[in-house]
């Protein structure tokens, strides 16, 4: 068991974002609002309640409005301050509060663990947290307190997981495991990413939180492009899972809460009716008026 405190957390966020054209033919598709934030801020907000408080943002070279998000604004600033709105300057400082946040350009897009290959030199020989953006974890359900303390126990590497339908699993990472004598916890055997429903060796999805070994990055070095010709963040994995020390093993935290996708169309608009009717302020007047509007939709 290790004492040591993980503080730093990477988020990928360097994807051209071509399933929402044209919406992010200028605005990265990570600044797309769920309700009245950004899906990008919901990530960063995640990491903070974790306590990952230095965060690195990998971006693309149209990434800048994330930049411009996560710092002051001060003219902005200055006119709600005039106006006497605290309630809205709250709201606007509360991105730049949150975390501190550092960028790095991944220049090609090469696939995940590429990408995760830019953090080397942030993240330096210690375990640190992954985050993707297109996964938006419910704060009521955080799963990444439980994967730090996972990973503190038994060492290596951590995921999450998530039972998906046999007829889903082609899109994700898919996981071996066998039990753990905690009963939310497995040992990850195998890895195989976006299998076919016969390569799948199980039902259990990857989903995008991580918890890393810093030897990830030794592996994704010597790792050559897989599926797709990406570098698969799934394929270094992999080769951890087989081992005891030396970044491995490879652990998994088997979630069973609030999960939303903002990843494509479809699931982007059921992530803001999910959002938007669980929310205190919005919740019951939005939902009448969702159930009013079902009914004449018939």
């Amino acid at each position: 068991m290790s004492d040591f405190q993980i503080t730093k957390a990477v988020i990928p966020a360097a994807g051209w974002g071509t399933r929402f054209l044209p919406a992010t033919k200028a605005t990265p598709k990570e600044m797309l609002p769920v309700v009245d934030k950004p899906a990008i801020q919901y990530v960063v907000e995640e990491a903070a309640a974790a306590h990952l408080l230095n965060v690195l943002m990998i971006i693309g070279r149209n990434k800048r409005p994330i930049e411009d998000h996560f710092d002051r604004a001060d003219e902005l600033e200055r006119v709600l301050t005039k106006r006497g709105d605290t309630e809205r300057l709250e709201l606007v400082r509360a991105a730049t509060d949150l975390v501190s946040m550092h960028f790095v350009r991944q220049g090609d897009p090469k696939g995940l663990g590429h990408a995760i290959l830019t953090a080397t030199s942030f993240v330096g020989n210690e375990p640190f947290a992954v985050l993707l953006g297109d996964d938006l974890i419910d704060p009521r359900d955080p799963i990444l307190p439980r994967m730090l303390e996972v990973q503190r126990k038994f060492g290596g590497s951590v995921v999450a997981l998530m039972e998906v339908k046999p007829s889903e699993i082609s899109l994700y990472g898919a996981a071996g495991v066998e039990a753990t004598s905690e009963s939310d916890v497995v040992r990850i055997t195998s890895l195989v990413e976006k299998p076919t429903l016969t390569e799948a060796p199980s039902n259990y999805a990857v989903i995008g939180r991580y918890v890393l070994a810093p030897e990830i990055f030794e592996v994704l070095t010597a790792t050559s492009p897989g599926r797709g010709g990406e570098i698969q963040l799934t394929d270094a994995l992999a080769v951890l899972a087989q081992r005891d020390g030396s970044g491995g093993p490879v652990h998994g935290v088997v979630f069973t809460g609030r999960r939303y996708d903002t990843g494509d169309r479809m699931n982007y608009l059921k992530t803001i009716v999910q959002i938007a009717a669980g929310r205190a302020d919005l919740g019951p007047e939005f939902l009448t008026w969702l159930k009013e509007f079902t009914r004449e939709e018939r």
